[in-house]
């Protein structure tokens, strides 16, 4: 099993002044998760080099199991500095691709040309396609193989409004995620607010938020195993 991870290369919080980036819960658990089932996992990002994390993320009471395993985890630490660049990966060399969350993305994967592509290259491929909390914010213009929005007719969830009212970055962010993927004709559902949840359409899998980063990887595991 050959999985990619694409991470953002975004740091800023809109016009804050603070820093944001991929949420640590959101790559870890997944890439324990496979990694522990023999995945290989390349990690990219638009920029390549270091990706940012979250502040947000390493904070005391957003730690879990993952992240402290992370923490103390010199090889996957390296692979977060190094990771290489979106243009320089082929669809082709991977089994899957998956796209841990963070706020980062909403600014820079949901508008990245060779991004775009990639997802369209692997759905092409009908090759898993995964996507956790704000990290379906990276599929605002990804086409199906009909033209129309990837996500249209499609059963999908990601972060909710109200979540990101919660976490008050409703006025931060260029766009909501539940909005978007409802406006690009996607059937959305939710659980309630910081709850474990994660849809499977086809090879389009969704998790609503960080606790559902486990789900969506068991999920793009069993699709793997077909």
């Amino acid at each position: 099993m050959k999985i990619l991870f694409v991470l953002t290369s975004h740091d800023q919080l809109g016009d804050t002044g603070k820093k944001t980036g991929f949420w640590i819960e959101e790559f870890a658990a997944p890439y324990y998760a496979l990694l522990d089932k023999g995945a290989e996992i390349t990690v990219a990002t638009p920029k390549g080099g270091q990706a940012p994390i979250d502040p947000s993320s390493d904070s005391e009471d957003a730690q879990t199991k993952d992240t402290k395993r992370y923490k103390e985890d010199k090889d996957a630490q390296s692979v977060i500095n190094n990771t290489k660049k979106l243009a320089d990966v082929n669809a082709s060399d991977f089994d899957a691709v998956f796209y841990p969350g963070g706020h980062g993305p909403l600014w820079d994967l949901a508008n990245d040309a060779t991004s775009i592509k990639l997802i369209e290259t692997f759905n092409e491929q009908e090759k898993p396609i995964a996507f956790v909390c704000h990290a379906p914010a990276a599929l605002k213009g990804v086409k199906g193989k009909d033209g129309k929005a990837l996500v249209n007719g499609k059963k999908v969830t990601g972060f909710t409004n109200s979540e990101e009212a919660a976490v008050q970055l409703t006025e931060v962010v260029p766009f909501l995620v539940e909005d978007m993927l409802q406006e690009n004709g996607g059937i959305y559902s939710k659980k309630d607010d910081w709850a474990a949840y994660a849809i499977q359409d086809g090879n389009l899998i969704t998790g609503q938020n960080p606790a559902s980063s486990e789900l969506v990887a068991e999920k793009l595991l069993a699709a793997l195993k077909k």
